[in-house]
């Protein structure tokens, strides 16, 4: 029996929606839309750099404009309807996932082999962290004083003894973070931090594999299955477990293959979202807004699907020698009525309360006036750039900023009609 055949405008489509992309900014957060955001994407990633903003801070506000980051971490810290473990890599996930992410944390002691040769060698390091936790409540890092093993180097392996068992032990479920102090993690028992993990019957692993597949799935609207380790990356399924975890799915009737028009290869979409794929299809455009994204934001975690669905080409270039870099240090795609139309390098000087535009680069193709590489209509260059002036000068009261400094734009005919959209909306100073 032939396959249904979607068109890929629809995939993009679907995934902007459960990416909460289909208005962005234009809702104000509360506690059911975090969750239900959170939940969708299948979690919001944590990472310690800080040149605009916290990661987790910058995707919240992607979706919901300026918001009191102190009520952010009393929802998640305080309230505990979030909490952190590793989902696709350090990220705040749901409460109600607990049942199913206690089933990887105790997987976590026996299918990670990674970490043998250190417990051999540190075979005491283990009780003696969690005992001071025990005794003394939550703890930092910074709390333990060890040296670091000579031998030079300064990978993530010539971590202190300490280091390495505070995140063995929050990966297995022993410990888990109870809050962030200056954004270092403190650590405390998990009974202490989240109450509801005592006497948690923890799902089965059949189970957790069937959930585990049906939250990417669902996040992405529709996968290939290449794509699904790539998007909520943990666990490490063992070969062949992913493969029959998807084919009991199919033989229940829960997934269903599909074709996507113009690209090669079978997709998987959860039976139960064909027609919310069919809906995406139908819609003259796949969103209304324009909003910056995280190096780090959830429809970024897996670039190669990014291409084929929107025709953009992005990499973090933080981890890119400075001579190498093209777009600049932290590059914040630009997402314009459904399309990614550029980016943005940007920087908080916080003493100054200034939002350093540091460069713009938008796409050659809207810049040309052209369709876009999917076949989509080019939104209008002007549309663009009124919105990102919005935008920017969300981000600024966002960060604290009380202007905005705009550098290079490509090409540079653009420049001087944005820094005259910036100027109509918030106080500009043309570098």
């Amino acid at each position: 029996m032939a396959r249904p055949e979607v068109p890929l405008r629809a995939v993009a489509a679907l995934f902007l929606e459960r990416q909460h992309l289909t208005r962005p900014r234009a809702l104000a957060l509360t506690p059911g839309r975090l969750v239900s955001f959170v939940a969708d994407v299948g979690g919001l990633q944590l990472d310690s750099i800080n040149v605009v903003d916290r990661a987790h801070y910058l995707t919240v506000w992607s979706r919901f404009g300026p918001y009191d980051r102190a009520r952010l971490d009393r929802l998640a810290y305080r309230r505990r309807l979030l909490f952190e473990y590793w989902a696709h890599a350090a990220c705040l996930v749901p409460a109600s996932t607990l049942p199913w992410w206690r089933r990887a944390m105790l997987d976590y002691r026996v299918r990670h082999t990674g970490w043998s040769r250190w417990l051999r060698r540190n075979p005491t390091v283990l009780g003696r962290v969690t005992d001071a936790i025990r005794a003394n409540g939550p703890m930092s890092n910074g709390d333990f004083e060890s040296r670091r093993p000579g031998g030079g180097g300064a990978g993530w392996w010539n971590w202190k003894p300490a280091q390495h068992a505070l995140h063995y032990l929050w990966m297995t479920g022993v410990l888990a973070i109870d809050s962030r102090r200056n954004f270092q993690k403190r650590y405390d028992l998990i009974e202490r931090a989240l109450p509801r993990a005592v006497g948690l019957e923890p799902v089965s692993a059949d189970e957790f594999h069937r959930w585990h597949l049906e939250r990417s799935l669902h996040a992405m609207g529709a996968a290939t299955e290449t794509d699904l380790p790539r998007y909520l990356s943990y666990p490490r399924f063992a070969p062949g477990v992913r493969r029959t975890a998807l084919a009991r799915m199919k033989e229940r009737g829960e997934v269903t293959e599909v074709d996507v028009e113009g690209v090669p290869g079978r997709w998987l979409v959860l039976t139960r979202d064909l027609p919310a794929l069919a809906r995406a299809g139908r819609r003259p455009v796949a969103a209304r807004g324009t909003t910056l994204l995280s190096p780090f934001d959830s429809l970024l975690w897996h670039r190669d699907r990014v291409s084929r669905l929107f025709g953009f080409d992005y990499r973090i270039e933080v981890y890119t020698p400075q001579s190498d870099r093209v777009h600049g240090y932290y590059t914040l795609p630009v997402l314009h009525d459904g399309h990614l139309v550029g980016r943005v390098d940007a920087k908080t000087h916080r003493a100054e309360r200034r939002l350093e535009v540091r460069g713009v680069h938008f796409e050659r193709w809207l810049a040309g006036g052209h369709a876009s590489p999917v076949g989509a209509r080019a939104p209008d260059p002007d549309a663009v750039l009124a919105g990102l002036a919005e935008t920017l000068g969300s981000l600024a009261a966002f960060v604290g900023a009380d202007r905005v400094t705009l550098g290079r734009v490509a090409p540079r005919r653009l420049r001087a009609p944005l820094a005259r959209h910036l100027r109509s909306g918030a106080a500009v100073v043309a570098t």
